[in-house]
């Protein structure tokens, strides 16, 4: 039995993968948008299991496998075996055996990658505290469908360090794009965790609107992620500098676009005219998450489809 193919950060796909996965993103929402069925994975089954809360993540996947033609189960940590003690090694061999395709929102990445060792089955990282692949997959065919390839252009990233940051990370190294990141001091990336090519893909900034200046694309996150709620009020204070307002938009290039992952806080971490205003196309990001991940799950259990 061959070894399944995980998603569990974002460099686990090579370019070549990942710009099949894109061009299947788009003749996949192309299709759903022409009212067409595309429905491969009758008698799929995809296990949903959930340690920390959605909307985005749940309704995306649990709504693409379905127009895929399979089914999805929803499971809480809260209410499973996971929840009261249950390795994780051990629920792996369990849940694997019972389905086709597993995703994994939680907290620790470590959670992910030792299901992922154990599963007979593909294993998505649906977010966890280190990384948000998924969210990634979605923004960056976002930019494409707006504005063609992203390999030579530059992303600036205002705000925390935080899992999508790290993705972004990988993301540029992977498909050979430059990304600007400007944070507040304490909040910043840890060299370590940036990735295996160094400093060539990034650059870290302590001005924000520097950051963003001549950038293609300006992109943020809200201030507090869960789980770091207690942090909350010193976060506002630290983080006053880096909202993403018109002024950091006017910085960056005249066709620059803004996008967010959502949840968002107007008047925090990006100001209502610009997450409202022409440049923002993060309503276009949250529905491409739908379609990014149909053709992720397709491309990792059926391989390359319609190539």
């Amino acid at each position: 039995m061959a070894a399944p193919k995980h998603f569990l950060q974002f460099r686990d796909l090579a370019r070549d993968e990942l710009e099949h996965v894109f061009a299947r993103t788009r003749w996949i929402k192309e299709t759903f948008k022409r009212y067409e069925p595309y429905r491969p994975l009758v008698d799929r089954t995809m296990v949903m299991i959930f340690e920390k809360q959605s909307t985005r993540t749940r309704l995306s996947f649990e709504a693409g496998m379905q127009q895929l033609g399979g089914a999805a189960i929803f499971m809480s940590t809260r209410d499973s075996q996971l929840g009261r003690g249950e390795p994780v090694e051990d629920a792996a061999k369990v849940i694997s055996r019972m389905c086709d395709i597993v995703m994994i929102r939680t907290f620790e990445q470590d959670t992910v990658e030792r299901f992922a060792r154990h599963s007979r089955v593909p294993v998505i990282n649906g977010l966890t505290d280190e990384h948000h692949p998924c969210q990634i997959l979605a923004d960056l065919y976002t930019y494409i469908e707006h504005r063609g390839s992203i390999r030579g252009r530059t992303v600036a990233w205002i705000g925390d360090a935080n899992n999508v940051c790290y993705s972004w990370l990988q993301a540029a190294e992977v498909l050979d794009f430059r990304l600007h990141v400007s944070t507040p001091p304490g909040y910043g990336v840890v060299a370590a965790r940036a990735g295996s090519g160094g400093t060539a893909h990034y650059a870290l900034f302590a001005d924000p609107l520097e950051a963003a200046r001549g950038a293609h694309l300006v992109t943020t996150d809200v201030w507090t992620s869960m789980g770091f709620e207690a942090e909350a009020d010193a976060r506002r204070a630290a983080f006053a500098r880096w909202q993403v307002d018109e002024a950091m938009m006017r910085a960056a290039a005249p066709d620059a676009l803004f996008m967010h992952c959502l949840p968002a806080h107007r008047g925090e971490e990006v100001a209502a005219a610009v997450i409202d205003g022409p440049q923002s196309v993060v309503w276009d990001e949250a529905e491409n998450r739908l379609h990014a991940q149909k053709a992720l799950i397709e491309y990792l259990l059926l391989g390359r489809v319609g190539s």
